[in-house]
Order: C-alpha cells, then sequence, then structure tokens
C-alpha cells in the first residue's frame, strides 16, 4: 500500500494526477462534495450558533469508504481539492470525516493547492503544504446555511401564496428579478419614430455613404425628424443645395492606440464563449472542466491544458508571462512583445477565489498542436483561452481614424467617418466580439478613398430612412453573467449554477438565446419584490456577498454576519406567515366581467400553473377555469382572449355513438372520445380543429396502444411490449432485453421469466424516475410471483414503490426548498 494518500474532487483529476506522483502515492477523487446539510428543518440552529448537522451524501457513501481505508493505511494524507472556498470546505469535510473515524490519529494531514494540474505544479504544492484555511471554510458554511435559511424559510410562504412546490434562493432571487425588470421595460416601452438622411456618393476610386450632421444650420440630431413628410421635405432642400455634389470642408485624422483585453477570468471566458462560440454557461464550464483535469497527448500523456477556471483574478504568473512572450517574438516577431510586461489589476475585493487568470498551462501548445487530441467543443474553448491570453502579452493595436466633412450648400453638412489599422499589434492573434468593443470601433474595417478639403464629390442620391427606438434587448446568457457581476451579485463559481437554477424551477425560459420570465418567475419575483424587498434589493445582496469575502480574508467572524442577517430576516418572514391571508401574492390580474354574466374575469397563477378565471369564490355559482394557451401570458392576456379560452370544451360531434370534443387540459391541448384522450399535435389548432381531424388522432392513439402489448399470459404480469427502443419485457416494476436473436412474439413465459431475472432492471416511473431496486433474493422472487401472480402481486409492488418513491420524492422536496 502506498505511503501517502491524496485526495482530490473528481477521478479525472485523480487519473491524471497518479501518473505524475509514482508509486508512493495513492490518489483517490472525493466525487465533489461528501457531506451536506441533512435534508430537514432544523438542520441550521439559529439558536446554538447556527450550529450545522451534516450528514454523507449519499450518492459518494462508496468514494468515502474508498477513502476512509486507504486513510487507514496510509502513512501521511494530502487534501488536493480546488482552490477555492468550495474546495476548502471538501477538504475539511474530509477531515472531520476521518477524525471521526479516529484515522488521523499520529498521523499528518495537510492542505496542498496547485491552480493547474502539471508535473510542476503537482510536485511544486505537494513540496509546500499548509493547512486548511479555517476562513475559507468559515465563508462557505456561512453562504450554505444563509441558502439554507432562506429556502426553507421563504418557499413555504411562496407555497402558501403563490403555488405549492416552488422555492426561493438568496441569490437567484435578485438574478430573476433582473430577467423580470428587463421584461417589464420592454412591455412598458412605447416606440418613437425617427429619420435619418443619407448621401450616397460616387468617388472616382469608391463608393461610400456619409450621414447628415447638420441640417439648415442646425446640429441634426436623432429627433429632429420624426415624419415622412417632413423628412422629404428636407431631402428635396438637400439636393437642391448640394446641386449634384458635396464639398470637402474639413478632413481630421487620429491615430491612437487599442489595448488588449486582459485574460479571462471566469465571467468574462462565458460572457465571450456565449459570443463567439454559441456557448452556455454551463457547457463552458464543463468543457473548461475537462481542459483543466486533463487531456492525453499522446506520448507526452496526459496534462490539464489550462488554469483553473473558477476565477476572478486577472494576474498572471511571471513564468507563464515569460513563455507567452517567447511563443510572440517566435510567431509574430519581436515587434509585437512589449517592453515590460502587461499588467492587469482585478476590479474584485475579492483576493480568495483562484490566483491567476483563465490560462493555457503552457502557451507552448498552440492550438495547431493540441487539436487533434481534443473534441471540437474543447478545441474551439482551448483556442479561445489560448489566443486571448497570448494577445493580452502583445502591443497595443496602432489604429487611424479618418473624419470627413462634406457640406450640401452653406446651411448642411454630412460625415463619414473610416477607421483603418496601422499596426495589427495583439490584433493578429485575437480580438473582443463585436458587443465588447467600445463605440469609437465601429467604424473599424471602412477604408476611405483619399479627400482633401475643396474636393467636389459627385453625389448618387440622397435618401430618408425611416426608423423606430427599439426597446431595451431581453438577456442573454453572456449580458445576464456580466449584470450579475457588475451589481456583485454571485461569484465565479456561482454563474453557472444561477442560470441552470433558474431553468430548472422554470422561471425563465431561453428563447433565440434570450431568457424570457415565466408566468410563475414573475409571480415569485413580483411576491418576493413587494413583501421581502430587502431580501432581493441588488446593493443588499451584494454587499451580503461582501462581508462573506471579508470572512474568506479572515477580516470579520461569521457568526456575527448570521445574527446580522437572521434577525430581520426572521421577525419579517414570522410578521408576513400571521398577515398572510391579508397579503395579496401580485399575480391576480382582473381583466374586466363577461358581457353574458356580468361575472369578473381575471388571470391568476393556479395550483398547476397560469390560468383564467370567471367568478370568485363569493359568487353563488362556482368559478370557472380554464388554462392558458402555449404563447399567452397572464400578465399580458386581453378580455377578449380570456373569452375564448372559456369556449372550451367543444362538442365536435359524434363517432360510432359517443360524443366527440376538444378541451385544454394541464398537459396541453387534447382531442377526446368516451375515455380516450389524444394529444392534439404542433399544427392542430383546438378552436379550429374539426371532428374528422379528431377522430383520426384518437383513432392513431388508440391503435399505438392496441399494437403495444406483443404478447402476455393469463394470471401473470410479465407482457412481451413494444417500446421507444424496440420491443421488451416488463412486469411493471422490472424491465428485461430480448435477445437479438429471439423473435419476440414466440417467447415462453418460462423464457421471459428467466431473462427478467437475469437483465430486469428497475422500471422507471411517469416521471422519469427509477424505482426503487431490490436486492438480488428479492429480484428473483419479485419475477416468480409475477409470472404466477397477476393482480395481487402488482398491487403490492406498486404500493412498495410508491412509498419508497415518496419518501425520496419527499427528500428530494426539502433539498430543492433549501436550494
Amino acid at each position: 500500500m502506498a505511503k501517502n494518500l491524496l485526495i482530490v474532487e473528481s477521478p479525472a483529476k485523480a487519473k491524471t494526477i497518479n501518473k505524475y506522483l509514482g508509486k508512493d502515492f495513492i490518489v483517490l477523487a472525493s466525487y465533489g462534495h461528501v457531506r451536506d446539510l441533512v435534508p430537514k428543518e432544523g438542520a441550521v440552529d439559529p439558536e446554538r450558533d447556527f450550529a450545522m448537522r451534516y450528514d454523507l451524501i449519499e450518492k459518494n457513501e462508496k468514494h468515502v469508504e474508498a477513502i476512509a481505508k486507504a486513510a487507514k493505511a496510509a502513512d501521511a494524507i494530502f487534501l488536493a481539492t480546488d482552490p477555492d472556498r468550495e474546495g476548502e470546505a471538501i477538504s475539511w469535510h474530509v477531515a472531520e470525516i476521518l477524525r471521526e473515524r479516529g484515522l488521523l490519529d499520529g498521523k499528518p494531514l495537510q492542505r496542498v493547492v496547485f491552480t493547474e494540474i502539471t508535473p510542476r505544479a503537482i510536485k511544486e504544492a505537494i513540496a509546500a503544504p499548509r493547512d486548511i484555511a479555517a476562513p475559507l471554510v468559515d465563508a462557505q458554511q456561512a453562504r450554505r446555511a444563509l441558502d439554507y435559511l432562506v429556502g426553507f424559510n421563504l418557499s413555504p410562504v411562496l407555497w402558501r401564496k403563490v403555488q405549492r412546490g416552488l422555492s426561493a434562493g438568496r441569490v437567484q432571487s435578485p438574478a430573476l428579478r433582473m430577467i423580470v425588470e428587463r421584461e417589464e421595460e420592454i412591455e412598458a416601452f412605447r416606440a418613437r419614430e425617427y429619420w435619418s438622411i443619407e448621401a450616397e456618393c460616387q468617388h472616382p476610386s469608391q463608393a461610400f455613404s456619409a450621414r447628415l450632421v447638420k441640417l439648415d444650420g442646425a446640429k441634426f440630431e436623432q429627433f429632429t425628424i420624426t415624419d415622412g413628410e417632413t423628412a422629404e421635405a428636407a431631402r428635396q432642400r438637400l439636393v437642391s443645395a448640394a446641386g449634384g455634389a458635396l464639398q470637402v470642408t474639413d478632413v481630421t485624422s487620429k491615430q491612437r492606440k487599442r489595448r488588449p483585453a486582459p485574460p479571462f477570468t471566469t465571467s468574462t471566458l462565458q460572457q465571450e464563449a456565449a459570443r463567439k462560440l454559441g456557448f452556455t454557461t454551463k457547457r463552458t464550464m464543463q468543457v473548461a472542466q475537462k481542459l483543466y483535469e486533463g487531456v492525453a497527448l499522446g506520448d507526452e500523456g496526459t496534462v490539464g491544458l489550462i488554469s483553473y477556471m473558477r476565477t476572478d483574478s486577472v494576474a498572471l504568473s511571471q513564468d507563464a508571462v515569460a513563455e507567452m512572450r517567447d511563443v510572440i517574438a517566435r510567431d509574430y516577431g519581436t515587434g509585437a512583445v512589449p517592453d515590460q510586461p502587461n499588467v492587469y489589476k482585478s476590479k474584485s475585493k475579492n483576493a480568495q477565489e483562484a490566483h491567476e487568470a483563465v490560462r493555457p498551462t503552457s502557451a507552448l501548445r498552440t492550438p495547431a498542436q493540441v487539436s487533434r487530441f481534443l473534441e471540437d467543443d474543447a478545441r474551439r474553448l482551448y483556442e479561445l483561452i489560448w489566443k486571448r491570453a497570448v494577445a493580452s502579452q502583445m502591443v497595443p493595436a496602432t489604429l487611424n481614424t479618418v473624419s470627413v466633412e462634406l457640406a450640401a450648400g452653406s446651411e448642411h453638412a454630412f460625415r463619414v467617418s473610416g477607421t483603418t489599422v496601422i499596426d495589427p499589434g495583439f490584433l493578429a492573434v485575437y480580438e473582443e466580439g463585436k458587443d465588447a468593443r467600445a463605440k469609437e470601433d465601429e467604424d473599424e474595417g471602412r477604408k476611405l478613398p483619399p479627400m482633401k478639403p475643396g474636393d467636389r464629390i459627385p453625389l448618387d442620391r440622397i435618401h430618408a430612412d425611416q426608423h423606430f427606438t427599439e426597446p431595451p434587448p431581453r438577456y442573454s446568457e453572456a449580458s445576464l453573467v456580466k449584470a450579475l457581476e457588475e451589481y456583485g451579485i454571485g461569484r465565479p463559481s456561482t454563474y453557472a449554477s444561477i442560470i441552470a437554477t433558474l431553468l430548472f424551477r422554470k422561471y425563465v425560459e431561453l428563447e433565440s438565446r434570450r431568457f424570457h420570465p415565466t408566468d410563475v418567475g414573475r409571480a415569485v419575483s413580483k411576491f418576493l419584490s413587494s413583501h421581502f424587498t430587502q431580501y432581493v434589493d441588488y446593493d443588499f445582496t451584494a454587499r451580503l456577498e461582501d462581508e462573506l469575502d471579508a470572512v474568506s480574508r479572515g477580516e470579520e467572524a461569521w457568526v456575527p454576519l448570521m445574527e446580522r442577517f437572521w434577525q430581520p430576516f426572521h421577525e419579517l418572514v414570522e410578521d408576513k406567515k400571521e398577515s398572510l391571508d391579508k397579503v395579496d401574492a401580485g399575480s391576480i390580474r382582473v381583466l374586466g366581467a363577461d358581457p353574458a354574466s356580468g361575472r369578473e374575469v381575471s388571470a391568476r397563477i393556479g395550483k398547476y400553473g397560469p390560468l383564467v378565471q370567471m367568478g370568485t369564490v363569493e359568487d353563488e355559482e362556482k368559478p370557472k377555469f380554464a388554462s392558458l394557451q402555449p404563447g399567452q401570458s397572464i400578465y399580458s392576456i386581453t378580455l377578449e382572449q380570456a373569452l375564448e379560452l372559456f369556449k372550451m370544451p367543444r362538442l365536435l360531434g359524434e363517432h360510432n355513438g359517443e360524443e366527440v370534443s376538444v378541451g385544454i387540459g394541464r398537459f396541453g391541448p387534447f382531442a377526446k372520445r368516451g375515455s380516450t384522450y389524444a394529444s392534439l399535435k404542433k399544427e392542430d389548432d383546438p378552436y379550429k380543429i374539426d371532428l374528422e381531424r379528431a377522430v383520426f388522432l384518437i383513432e392513431e392513439k388508440e391503435e399505438i396502444a392496441r399494437n403495444r402489448i406483443i404478447k402476455q399470459w393469463d394470471g401473470s404480469d410479465i407482457q412481451v411490449l413494444n417500446g421507444r427502443f424496440g420491443p421488451y419485457i416488463s412486469n411493471g416494476q422490472l424491465n428485461g432485453k430480448i435477445p437479438k436473436d429471439r423473435e419476440p412474439a414466440s417467447l415462453t413465459l418460462e423464457e421471459v421469466t428467466k431473462l427478467l431475472e437475469e437483465t430486469g432492471k428497475p422500471a422507471r416511473g411517469r416521471f422519469g424516475k427509477k424505482a426503487a431496486a431490490k436486492k438480488a433474493p428479492a429480484k428473483k422472487a419479485a419475477v416468480k410471483k409475477a409470472a404466477t401472480r397477476k393482480a395481487p402481486a402488482k398491487k403490492a409492488a406498486k404500493k412498495a414503490t410508491k412509498k419508497t418513491a415518496a419518501k425520496k420524492t419527499a427528500k428530494k422536496a426539502v433539498k430543492k426548498a433549501s436550494a
């Protein structure tokens, strides 16, 4: 057994590092966090200095046991989890587990940190160990406790006032507020008309267009002309004044330097990968993780290609800079290397995240050299990171901007500008995405013909164009991450999870790569903004993040921070619980009255989502409800549109002696005959579908159901079925495979019973979750019972499965509430 045990987070990282350290080390992975708060109320106790009750994470128990076994035999233990507060906390949890089991007695336990997975970095880290950093652990525990307390206290309030199953997150809620407020800005926006005027010039060497900047002796601005009649009159005056040519009155030329952007932080990497590669934040981080953990490079072996990707630092090590300068001189000439290295400073006050920017572990490994070893996503992201880092150490680009004024008579003037690159400098390697560049670079690439004052430039035509102002754009992943960073909400490791959580909870949807809040998301945000204003306030959230950073730096104790947060928060929650029945959730919108009955029509969030309601609970007649159609929102639906929804269900006629109708249910529009329901296709409009089409869909559904069963046996639950991926065997609890050389319809009961014993796996339930797997002996017995008994065995098994599933669902619901 190896003398030294080194513990990392991921198996891929463990595999790479194991090759570097040799036979004196055994490297094991924790597979992320090993413990978490127990999934029940009271896991954080404010009455006992916020004492936290932890439990092993079920899926990682076997990995913890492997670590414990190896620790027992090891002479020394090294904790080498990631170099941020989450990584520090994982190391602390592992140490606590080993200490509680008495496996650290007389053994050195040390923390080692590295920001890249290369032989040099690993060996240097092992040679310079340290103790676990208590401030980093405290900061992570405080963050986890805050998130837990917010989730467990706010979520039940949302359940009672908005909809069951909702949850509120400390950091996600302000992010949701951003998206909702942008949507409200768009809805409140009123477009304004304006007109621009341009001259198309025919210079002998090159045609170009110039925009109007002076009209009738006054500066021409965006809203100088706001209607077509005025625009046409102005155009005619300009044509008349120009007389077929514009005269050059002024030419200015100005050179300027454009500095390269700093190397990537987590935020800027996510933004640029979204702009240039079309990656989501989640995809960017997954690919970056693989590049960091190690890639097999042929004879060179497995090597980490980039430094740690969760960072808000723009600093580079001296060794990395020196290597980059060598590569620049070799590939782009010594003139591309600045006299002194370019130095960048982070705007963040937080010093605890990773110690360097995201960079290649060796600039000598060019994208061209490693591309054949990488999958497409990894190749593209590595090239982006390599180019950005190398370009950051190059000389500025030299640009020349020429601006030309052209007169049309004495009262009117046009202007055209062009920017050309005199010396590309860093632009030879990398240029930021267009929407990240300064406005002064908008004319870059436009080269103007030579002109001097006094020249007359032939005029082809002058045209006026109508425009309308546009609302602010919805957030993309890139712009949302940028906004979160600017507001100080969240930290590098949290941006991707914030977005993933909002999407998972269906508070927002991504359409054309832009965030649209759902009705439920808007209702949650509106409710929290109205009644828990401080806790979705951007400044408050940012200040709390700063305080957590102060804890991570050892400048502040975490328990007083928790007390300052908890007392007012707890009092507010309790106050809202008491006054809950009097509090309006903010998600009910009265649309008007039904002309036929005079009853109030409103739009609101119901048990199963957005709906419209006719009548109130105070009326003698019960209220009527109707679900919204796709694309409809309770915040924009009109009374007329709502009244159309109440026309459902529609009776289409009779077929085979049964009524055929169409309606809209929880899962969308459907056609119904007798007990058969068939979902309408995307192209079917429930308000226009006819009897013939509805009958076709119903009989298609019945035909599929008839053909699903290939073979069954009296007195047995086992069936041979047609499935989505081909024929299979099932008894309702277990699904089994059919050999490829067997005809499904020819199988006997004895054969399917044996196949189910040998290949059976737990069947997935209605919502795609596996039923609890049984132990081997029980599995065999269940198959045999199913082969001879039908209803009793099926009911008992169903009941047991439901009970197990219910426990798991409850456990997950508790975890979700604390998220």
